[in-house]
């Protein structure tokens, strides 16, 4: 079977203007949280595109109940498995000239639709909207806020380079991507199985506009069962995923700037690392993750804390380890 529409559960508006790519795996722990976040908020311009590659048919029976509340385009995977892939799939067959990624286990929150649509009516041409995130535990509880490091309103290209190369700081449901830029960029690297969605921010960000929305309007949970707690255990691979995006944008930065931004970039990846490892029981990696950190020195470490929000995303996953929810 081809990887087309298979279903249409309601009569869809003649053009949404938003469509919500939601890859989905053995989702039926979080789905209808997830789904239900979406459908109170009761707009019905906002295409929901779902692709599903579980083996049985238990997340798209939780799926089909929200056929009267939500649009809903169900695609056929064809085959297609991973998130990458069939985040491209959705894209590529999305009807709105918007997109927005949901992943199966995160959450819209109350006011979402009115501030994207309020954030395309400003400034409808740019290729990426970028907006912090909160931070929820496996039961929904506020663990805290995931900020960018950057000023509300338009962001010049090279600055927003020079401070993403560092760290991936942006949260995946939050931004807001124009569809055609989103195609005209090559999509996400399939090859990137890790730090696809960094590398596909980065290619955004020098394609076009990107807009910083200073408002918190989706959720990011973290739990013991997603890709970023369980994909970081091949230690040398991880670290390619990250030097291949480096090495990739680095050239981008203005010449003057790119050594310094290049030395941080270096540390950041040599603790996410040692982070990655002491996650998986090597406690000894967390002196290596300061040690990296003290060697850029005091105006280096500062520069690399406030760029890569380590302090933001690393203190929630110890709330909720300390708790006993991760």
């Amino acid at each position: 079977m081809s990887a087309e529409v298979a279903m249409t559960a309601q009569p869809k508006p003649i053009q949404p203007w938003l469509s919500v790519i939601l890859p989905v795996y053995r989702g039926e722990r979080w789905i209808e949280r997830t789904l239900e976040s979406l459908a109170v908020q009761a707009d019905g311009g906002v295409e929901v595109v779902v692709i599903d590659s579980s083996p049985d048919r238990g997340t798209m029976k939780l799926v089909e109940k929200f056929a009267l509340r939500l649009t809903l385009t169900i695609l056929d995977p064809a085959g297609t498995d991973g998130c990458s892939p069939k985040m491209n799939l959705g894209v590529a067959h999305a009807r709105a000239p918007y997109i927005s990624w949901l992943c199966q286990d995160d959450l819209w929150l109350p006011g979402r639709v009115a501030a994207v649509r309020e954030w395309v009516r400003e400034a409808p041409g740019a290729a990426l909207h970028l907006a912090p995130a909160a931070i929820i535990d496996r039961d929904g509880h506020m663990l805290g806020v995931w900020r960018c490091p950057l000023k509300a309103g338009p962001v010049d290209q090279a600055v927003l380079t020079e401070k993403l190369i560092v760290q991936n700081f942006v949260a995946a449901p939050s931004p807001v991507v124009r569809r055609d830029a989103w195609i005209e960029c090559g999509g996400l690297d399939l090859d990137l199985w890790y730090t696809g969605d960094w590398d596909l921010w980065l290619k955004l960000g020098r394609h076009g506009t990107v807009v910083y929305h200073d408002e918190v309007t989706a959720a990011f949970r973290i739990h013991g069962e997603s890709a970023t707690s369980t994909g970081s255990r091949d230690a040398a691979d991880f670290v390619d995923q990250h030097r291949i995006v480096v090495d990739r944008h680095i050239a981008a930065i203005p010449s003057r700037r790119r050594e310094p931004a290049r030395r941080l970039a270096d540390a950041s990846i040599a603790v996410n690392a040692a982070l990655a490892a002491a996650a998986n029981g090597e406690s000894a990696a967390i002196g290596r993750a300061l040690g990296a950190i003290a060697g850029l020195g005091p105006v280096g470490a500062a520069r690399y804390l406030h760029r890569s929000r380590i302090i933001e995303r690393a203190w929630p996953r110890l709330r909720a380890r300390w708790a006993g929810v991760l």
